[in-house]
């Protein structure tokens, strides 16, 4: 029967929402039922499902599947684990189409689901007609669809643990922060050589140690505090659904998206000379710098992880990452953000190098920037305030890349605005050499952004 979501949950790259408030498992068999029939219209009959370990996933996946198999798909579960798990099972399974439940780095009370379709992204405006579908789709008309249940745990962490290339035995602390990558990094780091030390990594849907989004550096302390005291040669920490990852080095210094591509790209490189590296619009200048430096071709894109996938899949880039922690292995590799499988390669690198990654930090060019500022801005109004800017500064002239709201070149360094696709909040980034030069920059966007009537945060 026809069926209507809450607006606020068909999101640019996901469905999410407030379990009980805005998601409910209605809204589960529904999704299967409209993505049954999108999967029909274009000749597709299989689906694989996963889901994490927050407490809802469970009864989302069930009315999920309960929703496909009504729809005439037929399904296979391959049961709890990480995003990237799904994304191996439709890369390697005789199916379709693929649906991870998963809330992400989101709260506990949240819940979501990201697909994937004929081996692509599925995003943007296939989230919003499925929502369409779904309003518009009537009573069963096909034949129920065959749900069986097939694990691909053990072919994923083998196909993980194939790509490590390590000559040197390291000492690892990883933090799962309790998500859903718990499971797979206990079984890896068996296989792996050198001594191991895994905290937060009994899948726990109310995340009791922290909250799992190693982006906030808050969130990097306890894994810090093990690698010193450990005298670890890194640490390695997940999201909650395990497509981001965060890296601090053996001095308990974090290691951000943008400079962890550095390191990525350098040994990518030197097996693919000339290649193209994509990094999103925040990443630091000095990364598109290094690309450069080593003779690859640098190419900016816009952020989000399904835009970064889909330009990856388009320029034949080996590397894509973006400064989120979503990174993109197409080199030996389907091309898909695994966090997992990023660390493999990364302990690899590290296991053949003659420097380790404090020192490799140490000989990063420095530069001040500030976080992500988010302004809290009306949905409707957020990509007006963008082009206002954009045009001002058009009539000045200025050094502008243009791809994902605008990018300034200034004497001093850059700044950024940008639209969130996923919240109502305008993104603002700055970089510069000096703090002097930081705090000159932010005082030009200070002036763009004053004639819109918004400034940033203090």
């Amino acid at each position: 029967m026809p069926h209507r979501f809450d607006p606020t949950i068909l999101r640019e790259y996901d469905i999410r929402g407030i379990v009980g408030k805005t998601l409910f498992p209605a809204d589960a068999h529904a999704i299967g039922r409209a993505f049954a029939a999108t999967l029909a219209a274009a000749g597709g009959t299989h689906v694989a499902v996963g889901y994490d370990g927050r407490l809802t996933s469970p009864e989302m996946e069930a009315a999920l599947v309960h929703g496909l198999s009504d729809g005439g798909a037929d399904v296979t579960r391959i049961g709890r684990g990480p995003t990237p798990m799904l994304y191996f099972a439709a890369a390697t399974l005789p199916v379709q189409g693929g649906i991870m439940v998963t809330g992400s780095h989101n709260p506990p009370d949240h819940n979501g689901f990201k697909f994937v379709f004929g081996g692509k992204a599925f995003y943007g405006e296939a989230i919003q007609k499925l929502g369409r579908t779904a309003e518009a789709i009537g009573a069963p008309d096909r034949p129920r669809g065959k749900v069986e249940q097939h694990s691909v745990f053990d072919d994923y962490v083998a196909r993980i643990a194939r790509d490590y290339d390590g000559k040197r035995a390291l000492t690892v602390a990883w933090d799962c922060g309790n998500g859903a990558t718990g499971d797979v990094v206990t079984r890896l780091t068996q296989t792996l050589p050198g001594r191991h030390t895994l905290i937060n990594n009994v899948i726990d849907g109310t995340f009791p140690a922290h909250h799992p989004d190693p982006t906030v550096a808050e969130n990097l302390v306890q894994l810090q505090e093990a690698v010193i005291a450990g005298r670890c040669d890194l640490g390695i920490a997940f999201d909650g659904d395990g497509d981001r990852i965060g890296v601090v080095d053996a001095k308990g210094r974090i290691f951000w998206g943008d400079q962890l591509m550095v390191v990525l790209a350098r040994d990518v490189l030197a097996n693919h000379p000339g290649a193209p590296i994509i990094a999103d619009v925040k990443a630091s200048q000095t990364l598109f710098d290094e690309i450069a430096r080593l003779g690859g071709k640098p190419i900016m894109s816009e952020s989000g992880h399904s835009l970064i996938k889909t330009r990856l899949a388009a320029t034949g880039a080996p590397l894509a990452g973006e400064m989120s922690g979503h990174i993109f292995f197409a080199d030996r590799y389907y091309g898909f953000d695994d966090a997992i499988y990023v660390a493999v390669r990364l302990l690899g690198i590290l296991g053949r190098a003659d420097k380790s990654l404090a020192d490799m930090h140490d000989e990063l060019p420095k530069v001040v920037n500030t976080p992500e500022l988010r302004i809290e801005c009306d949905e409707a109004r957020k990509f007006k305030i963008v082009e206002e800017v954009r045009e001002r500064l058009r009539r000045q002239s200025a050094e502008m890349d243009e791809t994902d709201g605008v990018r300034v070149r200034t004497p001093e360094g850059w700044w950024l605005l940008r639209a969130s696709n996923t919240q109502a909040v305008l993104v603002v980034r700055a970089e510069a050499a000096s703090e002097d030069g930081l705090a000159r920059v932010k005082q030009q966007v200070n002036a763009e952004l004053a004639p819109s009537g918004i400034a940033l945060p203090d």
